[in-house]
């Protein structure tokens, strides 16, 4: 059985508040996913996306196809520049925490990557868009962990 999934991700400020959408079809099956955090960029939502969305798949070995409007996420797997990061001990890489825990979950299944353009009426993507914003606007937020650990030392 293939899985579609959809998914996009929001920062307010980059970084600001953020959210994440995502939205899995399977047949008649579907789910929504999202979630907001309190200090994030853009990028790590887009990335938290996919990842939410492929952790929530319950058995392993499915065929995914995985469309977002996000190239620093396409990209990074289409084009091979995330295996090379990981073969260099996530040197100079961004959100390397993330990364690899993309990766455990890449590899649990068949996954392939279709970029589209955002914000041009695609209506799952905008639905995910929809869904990050209002994840984004909570009033209560979760911690990004892994960025608010960068961050504080860098200061």
């Amino acid at each position: 059985m293939k899985i579609t999934i959809h998914t996009d991700g929001a920062a307010s400020g980059n970084p600001g508040p953020g959210g994440y959408g995502a939205v899995l079809e399977s047949g008649k099956h579907r789910k929504e996913l999202w979630g907001g955090y309190r200090l994030t960029t853009n990028n790590r939502m887009e990335l938290l996306a996919v990842i939410a969305a492929l952790e929530a798949i319950k058995s392993p070995g499915m065929e995914v196809l995985v469309v977002s409007d996000s190239k620093y996420v396409v990209d990074a797997v289409e084009q091979g520049w995330l295996f090379g990061w990981e073969k260099k001990r996530w040197a100079k890489v961004k959100n390397p925490d993330l990364w690899k825990r993309f990766l455990v979950a890449f590899r649990k299944h068949k996954v392939k990557f279709e970029w589209i353009r955002g914000h041009s009426g695609h209506p799952l993507n905008e639905l995910c868009d929809q869904l990050a914003v209002a994840a984004r606007n909570q009033s209560v937020l979760a911690v990004d962990e892994g960025y608010e650990a960068q961050v504080s030392t860098l200061l």
